[in-house]
């Protein structure tokens, strides 16, 4: 982790990307940003691009085969639906659990709601920090994991490597002291997902994902919020 010393003031290219990184509330308590970053082929995700959403070939199977297993009332988000958060100070190693535990789902034993809760255990408990919407626009809506569900549908994840942008690491290489009130790292994690649906139907796709994770001194990493890009 890059050491930091006092805040001293924020550079322009450490500002838009923050911006870019959807952490509004983080910039405007750092420099009393206004203007938001334009261009430079940022797009938000649609559901068929969302890490959570079903694949092409799933999608084309028949919904005539009838629901798969309701999912189980008994279900808890934090213990049975997503992977807890893991106890690390490291913003690459808590990047890549995050990921894991987002591109992996089981719409035959879990809800979207539930899933959903599952994954906000993950955000930083900081309000001002947190960014909620970001992690929602991740999934598919409840009515589209209805369909999902209606075909079995299930994914893996598999992060296979994370590192810091390059973006991020020259502007912070320019003025370590940047990080010392939020502590927000930008961590792009790249990796698989397998998806597998009824009559024996699979698929995998590659996924990557650009995050925003906090890790104050002294605590474990938490989940800020997630670009709506990919950052080299």
């Amino acid at each position: 982790m890059p050491k930091s010393s006092p805040f001293t003031g924020q550079s322009p290219m450490l500002r838009r990307l923050l911006i870019g990184l959807g952490v509004l509330l983080v910039v405007a308590l750092l420099a009393g940003l206004t203007a938001r970053l334009a261009g430079g082929g940022h797009r938000t995700p649609s559901a068929a691009n969302s890490p959570s959403a079903p694949s092409a070939s799933a999608t084309s199977s028949s919904t005539s085969h009838g629901p798969g297993p309701a999912p189980s009332a008994a279900a808890t988000p934090s213990a049975s639906v997503v992977a807890a958060p893991p106890h690390t100070s490291d913003p690459i190693a808590y990047a890549k659990a995050f990921a894991t535990a987002l591109w992996s789902y089981d719409t035959r034993t879990a809800t979207q709601p539930q899933q959903l809760a599952g994954l906000r255990g993950w955000l930083t408990d900081e309000t001002k920090y947190a960014d909620p919407d970001a992690l929602a626009a991740q999934l598919p809506d409840p009515t589209l994991w209805s369909r999902m569900r209606d075909n079995g549908q299930h994914a893996t994840g598999e992060a296979a490597e994370a590192h810091l942008p390059a973006a991020w690491q020259q502007a912070i290489g320019k003025d370590p002291s940047q990080l010392t009130i939020a502590y927000v790292y930008a961590v792009t994690v790249t990796g698989k997902q397998t998806v597998s649906w009824l009559d024996g139907g699979r698929g995998a796709e590659d996924r990557a994902i650009t995050l925003a994770v906090q890790c104050r001194p002294s605590r474990d990493c938490a989940l800020a919020s997630i670009a709506t890009t990919v950052y080299p």
